[in-house]
Order: C-alpha cells, then structure tokens, then sequence
C-alpha cells in the first residue's frame, strides 16, 4: 500500500501520509471537511477543507473500495427491530436490520407500518447484501407475521420474539 501510496499522491505538495490520512478519515468516519480540517490542524498541519475535498475527489474512490474490501462479512442471522419515532410531529416507523454481530445493515423510516413496509425492508436489504440471510429473527410485529409476509421466500427462516423492553423492573 505504501508503494500505491506514494504514486497516487506523487504531484503533493504535502506528504503522501498526511494526505492518505486526511482522505482516510474523511472516508472511514463520518465527518465532515472541516472536522478533517480541524484534527489535521490539532496536529499541526495547516490544510483547508477544500484541499480535502479536492484530495478525496481525486483519490477517495480508491480508498472507499479498500475499506469497504477490508469490512467483515455480515453474518448470517439478520434480526429486525421498529421503533416509533416522531418527526415534525408525525407518527414514523423506524426500521433497523443487524446482524449476530451487532453490525447495523440497513435504516429504514417509514410513514405506515404494514406488510408492504416489512417487505420493503427486507427487499432493500437483500438487494443491498447480494444474499438471503439463513435466520431472520423480528419481534412479534403485527406486519411480520401478516399472510403477505409469510408467503415471502424467507417464510421458512422467519423466527419472532417477544419484544423486548429498556425497562428495568
């Protein structure tokens, strides 16, 4: 990588390291431009963020690929969580899919909560990750357990739970 490195970023004026290490940062974590701008400047190196975003246009896709090579694999057992969520004083629905990890998949907010919705999550998950979980694990919802949900292709692998609560009693 360090050979890479050095001739990605050969026309710098700065060294190849701090300029691997702003566009690491800005890539692998989100932060904005000027927070890069502002841990760079901690360090004692004067960048602006447009330097940034001009070092990220030109060499950012190369590091996004790396990280996104270096990721684990999610696991195979998905579980589904809903929460209710008020925005601008509207009822949503939140969705989140994780896997035995702990790793988040997907997000998902949505207006109603249905069959329809349910489905949708798991259409844009599967779609996302390339591949169909071995055990998806959901609370008792009423929308994952719908006819309409359990005629879908992963009906076999669907497991519910008792919801749990945040409550200590």
């Amino acid at each position: 990588m360090t050979a890479n490195r050095a001739a990605l970023y050969s026309g710098h004026c700065y060294p190849a390291l701090i300029v691997a290490h702003a566009v690491w940062l800005y890539f692998r974590f989100p932060l904005s431009l000027r927070m890069v701008e502002e841990m760079l400047a901690e360090r004692g190196i004067g960048v602006s963020h447009e330097t940034i975003r001009r070092w990220g246009m030109n060499s950012g896709g190369t590091y996004a690929a790396e990280i996104r090579r270096r990721q684990t694999a999610t696991g195979d057992k998905w579980r589904l969580d809903e929460v209710v969520i008020s925005i601008a004083g509207k009822t949503h629905w939140l969705w989140r899919a994780g896997d035995q990890h702990g790793v988040v998949l997907d997000i998902l907010v949505q207006s109603h909560r249905d069959a329809r919705a349910a489905r949708r999550l798991l259409r844009k998950l599967m779609k996302r990750q390339r591949r169909v979980p071995r055990v998806i694990t959901t609370d008792e919802w009423r929308s994952g357990s719908s006819p309409r949900m359990t005629r879908s292709p992963i009906s076999q692998r669907h497991r519910q739970t008792p919801p749990q609560t945040d409550v200590d009693e």
